[in-house]
């Protein structure tokens, strides 16, 4: 992806390396918060909560801890996230004036390590990023990037680019009515049908980061060879059906809450091939068999 040279976003809360707070299970309403959060947005809060044990020395040692030395290494991928969010913006900042006829609210991203506190509750690096509606901030812990290559085996900087502009689409969501539209099914349907409606949410964040990259491309020219292919891997890398089979040798379809690998990379790519905000409605308006 090209990106140097180009400015970075000031709405980047650079958190690394300060002292986090682990919460035991049950320990607040933060905890709580966030974990709805997580499965609203169709996350796997086990993860999370399996991440807020009491530190091994006891809450008083984990609240003395001083911060921490942030590596050096992540410089370049620090000003890389930047750079792409400052992209993100440009993108949506002239979509919504020309779509929606409103003016755009940026998000903040907030970079941190191992744990962090949102508006939402206390989160973990083993969620991978999040979007917390709460407070309109991305969260992302720059060692997911290397998780990328190792644990999902989707490398490359487009594949980045896409996951933060898979949870800024989240942001948009929010802001267009859609996360609310969700949000007054619940419990009002079944848990079957949540998680579909969970899973159209998902597919739509992954169109939304096809239609930034459709906008960046033809404004900037971003895209190298290969780039499209990073995405549409690391898309597929997420997908409900081979993450279950990785995780225990079969798939449960009425427990999806992401969309099928199938499902993730066809809606990027429909979003990057024709760069249609309004396209983002069919999400809603399709029988699930056309997902």
């Amino acid at each position: 992806m090209r990106w140097q040279g180009r400015r970075q976003s000031d709405n980047v809360e650079d958190r690394r390396g300060l002292p986090g707070r682990r919460l035991a299970v049950g320990g607040g309403l933060g905890t709580m918060v966030l974990v709805l959060v997580v499965m609203f947005l169709g996350g796997d809060p086990q993860a999370l909560l399996q991440q807020m044990q009491p530190p091994a020395g006891g809450p008083a040692a984990d609240q003395a801890a001083g911060p921490q030395q942030v590596d050096p290494a992540q410089q370049p991928l620090r000003e890389f996230v930047a750079v792409v969010l400052a992209d993100i913006e440009d993108v949506w900042n002239d979509l919504f004036q020309q779509q929606v006829g409103e003016k755009y609210r940026e998000p903040k991203l907030v970079l941190y390590t191992d744990q962090v506190e949102s508006a939402c509750g206390f989160g973990s690096a083993a969620m991978g990023p999040f979007y917390c509606p709460g407070d309109e901030k991305v969260y992302l812990d720059l060692g997911f990037c290397e998780e990328m290559k190792t644990k999902y085996q989707a490398p490359g900087d487009f594949a980045v680019a896409y996951v933060l502009a898979h949870e800024v689409g989240h942001h948009v969501q929010k802001l267009v009515g859609y996360m609310e539209l969700v949000d007054k099914q619940r419990g009002r349907v079944s848990k079957a049908e949540q998680n579909q409606l969970s899973v159209r949410l998902e597919l739509q964040a992954d169109y939304l980061a096809g239609v930034w990259a459709h906008h960046a491309e033809r404004t900037k020219r971003i895209l190298e060879s290969g780039d499209v292919d990073e995405a549409l891997g690391a898309a597929s890398a997420v997908g409900d059906d081979r993450l279950q089979k990785q995780a225990q040798g079969y798939v449960v379809p009425d427990s999806f809450t992401h969309g099928t690998s199938a499902q993730r990379s066809k809606w990027f790519r429909l979003g990057l091939q024709t760069g249609s905000f309004e396209g983002a409605k069919a999400l809603f308006e399709l029988p699930e068999s056309q997902l």
